[in-house]
């Protein structure tokens, strides 16, 4: 059993126990590619510094790209001897161009900078694709939104009747986390864009290197201000764990929504077929497990975030072993957003509302009350009496199983002089809805400008 990289200061190999929880290679196999696009870097930072000659070089890009190659076809070599992706590449680029050659491309460079550099260059790509991912959840919440524009439907608080909304504003409600969520990740990119590559083990390189040609190289837009820093923290991995974890919440509440409207008590919606399973005995059943899943993996993004801030929060400078366990949380937390994003996308665009039922429902529960309340204002009565003339009136038709509007007059006067017969103009929906256009109001003006706001908004992360 090799010592890998490291191997000469010791008489013996690491035990079996000792190689087996150090070793990486099975998670940290997919960052091959990038690991060999800044070997390629690297070499010609060597080169540049006169440490190899231009037939070593050529040596080195050829076998390089030959693993490049390799990568892309799915036939990277891993040996059950490789400790992590770095010594696998060196060991397959000894095997290429012999051991000599392939161990000057160590020179100046550590694994310490190797994966910070990586992990960066990891998230930048893994980024932009969440990017694209979640504008389809808001493009299709966008085209619901605009589907079913003029729609009423009762707005809740405490889960009960609250106000009538549009439909289309409780859909793009959830639409808008979603574009808080793209400026976060626009941020950490923003962030992303220093190079932790020749910082080596911690200070820096002795050999005369050029980090801001590797930056370059790569795509950087510099290299760090602080080797140590570069090496030994994992803040940006942290904030995309961050990202993901609060994706999966905003996910995690439109999902929680749909599940409730497509029950049988409440009726709002109902799911496609091809987006909806069965039971395996109740043969009636249509079931939300994209939504369910969805509110599971919530939890499962939000594990990643706390075990990994976990095992940043003591770690004294500079690099530690602990910071191996950054790469599984986060690839993990990728992935589930790989999954769970599309799926969303599709059941929310193949969603269909009954119209008749949200409306139906809208004026249950006394849900003008406010509008009574406000009609009150409007008519100097202050707000402190209006809420309590309007309680007393609610508390009425609650005892005789009337709902505000169906009022008689001489019973509206009776709670009040003020609650003059004219009150019933604003007692209906649609009139209580087009009351509500303010700035952010459920108005259908309002509404409608909304959603030409959202798309003009997305447009710039597309």
């Amino acid at each position: 059993m090799s010592a890998g990289l490291w191997g000469g200061r010791f008489e013996s190999g690491p035990s079996p126990e000792m190689f087996a929880i150090s070793q990486s290679i099975g998670f940290d196999i997919r960052l091959a590619g990038l690991d060999l696009f800044a070997s390629l870097a690297h070499a010609k930072a060597l080169h540049a510094a006169l440490l190899i000659s231009e037939e070593e070089l050529e040596g080195l890009n050829f076998a390089i790209n030959t693993l490049i190659s390799r990568c892309s076809e799915g036939e990277f070599n891993v040996d059950s001897s490789d400790e992590d992706v770095h010594s696998a590449l060196e060991r397959q680029l000894g095997e290429l161009v012999g051991e000599e050659l392939a161990g000057r491309l160590r020179a100046g460079r550590s694994r310490n900078d190797q994966i910070a550099t990586e992990i960066r260059m990891y998230l930048r790509i893994e980024l932009v694709r969440l990017i694209s991912e979640i504008l389809q959840v808001i493009d299709a919440l966008a085209a619901k939104a605009e589907r079913y524009l003029g729609v009423a439907m009762p707005g809740r608080t405490h889960m009960q009747q609250a106000q009538p909304v549009l439909l289309s504003h409780h859909l793009l409600a959830h639409a808008w986390p979603l574009v808080r969520d793209l400026a976060r990740i626009d941020g950490l990119l923003e962030r992303l864009t220093e190079s932790p590559y020749g910082s080596a083990a911690l200070g820096g390189s002795t050999l005369g290197l050029d980090p801001e040609l590797v930056a370059e190289e790569l795509g950087f837009a510099s290299s760090v201000q602080n080797s140590i820093d570069g090496t030994s923290s994992r803040d940006l991995v942290t904030e995309a764990a961050y990202i993901t974890a609060q994706i999966g919440v905003d996910l995690s509440r439109l999902a929680e929504d749909i599940i409730f409207w497509c029950t049988q008590e409440v009726g709002f919606a109902r799911l496609d077929d091809a987006w909806s399973t069965g039971s395996s005995i109740m043969p009636q059943k249509k079931n939300p497990d994209i939504a369910e899943l969805t509110r599971g993996k919530a939890g499962r993004l939000i594990g990643n975030l706390t075990g990994l801030l976990t095992t940043c929060k003591g770690l004294p400078l500079a690099y530690n072993r602990d910071l191996q366990e950054d790469k599984e949380p986060i690839f993990d937390s990728l992935d589930q957003l790989g999954l769970v994003l599309p799926a969303m996308a599709g059941l929310v665009a193949t969603l269909a509302f009954d119209s008749e039922r949200t409306e139906l429902m809208s004026s249950a529960g006394f849900s003008l009350a406010t509008d009574m309340a406000d009609w009150l204002v409007r008519r100097r009565v202050p707000f402190a009496r209006a809420h309590e003339i309007t309680g007393q009136a609610v508390r009425f038709c609650e005892e005789n199983g009337l709902n505000l509007e169906q009022m008689t007059d001489e019973q509206l006067a009776g709670i009040s002089p003020a609650l003059t017969p004219e009150v019933r103009q604003v007692l209906n929906v649609h009139g209580a809805i087009e009351a509500r256009n303010g700035a952010g109001g459920t108005a259908t003006v309002r509404v409608s400008e909304q959603l030409k706001h959202l798309m003009d908004v997305t447009a710039a992360y597309r």
